[in-house]
């Protein structure tokens, strides 16, 4: 029998870590991933806006705590629902890289995919907490198919801290039977207005003609006022859409 505590209106924050075969464990920040649809997340983003420096510490410390008493030595993801009162409850650990730790290589300028091939190869890390200096902000939105078809026209945005994580190319065939993502969004600035800002724009360039995809509904949750002002939850987006059918 589990008997587990019932919480509502949580957030999704998870922790990326480094840790090496010497005992060497740093953390550099979190990500909210609050915003999903069927448990997929949609939109992720750092820092968390709804932590002050004091969450975001004891958050930090629990996730190293965690590491270290598990021994892990590799690129992971500490992962807890954020209650509103500022505690937090741990879910799982995920052991690899994530498909949003983009965003967290933005704001530490630690490249992820090659430390944890370093860290792979018995090298240990060079730096320590102390060293890692968080700056800015940044947003992925994951790019989905909503059915089959063929890329007849695509057109990537550009710009200043602005990518498209993806391997389509012109003429690409999509096909249901692999998972729906097709390209990751990713935007970052010196501050959450300034990413956002950039999202937006990059969003309303960003074109594949030819396959149904999410762009506009991406759109329409950048714009939305509970993002921009950060007040959003697990349960939000799910409540959105069931009052728009």
């Amino acid at each position: 029998v589990f008997l587990e505590k019932y919480l509502t209106s949580v957030r999704h924050v998870e922790v990326q870590i480094l840790a090496d075969q010497a005992g060497n464990v740093v953390c550099l920040g979190e990500r909210d991933c609050s915003l999903q649809i069927g448990r997929q997340k949609v939109v992720e983003e750092t820092p968390c806006p709804a932590i002050d420096e004091t969450v975001r510490k004891r958050l930090r410390e629990a996730a190293i705590k965690a590491v270290k008493a598990a021994k892990y030595t590799n690129a992971g993801t500490v992962e807890f629902l954020l209650a509103p009162d500022g505690n937090f409850y741990f879910i799982e650990m995920n052991t690899r890289l994530q498909v949003e730790h983009r965003i967290s290589e933005e704001v530490s300028g630690i490249d992820l995919v090659k430390w944890q091939i370093r860290i792979a190869s018995q090298i240990n890390l060079p730096f320590g907490q102390e060293d890692i200096q968080l700056r800015g902000a940044a947003v992925e939105c994951r790019i989905n198919a909503r059915g089959g078809g063929k890329v007849s026209f695509l057109h990537i945005p550009g710009g200043t801290r602005v990518s498209f994580d993806t391997a389509l190319v012109q003429d690409a065939e999509i096909t249901p039977f692999y998972d729906a993502m097709v390209g990751k969004l990713i935007t970052a600035g010196n501050g959450r207005e300034e990413a956002v800002r950039k999202m937006e724009a990059a969003l309303c360039e960003l074109v594949i003609s030819g396959v149904p995809t999410n762009i506009e509904q991406q759109l329409e949750i950048i714009r939305s006022p509970e993002f921009r002002k950060g007040e959003y939850d697990t349960n939000w987006l799910h409540a959105k859409m069931k009052n728009e059918k």
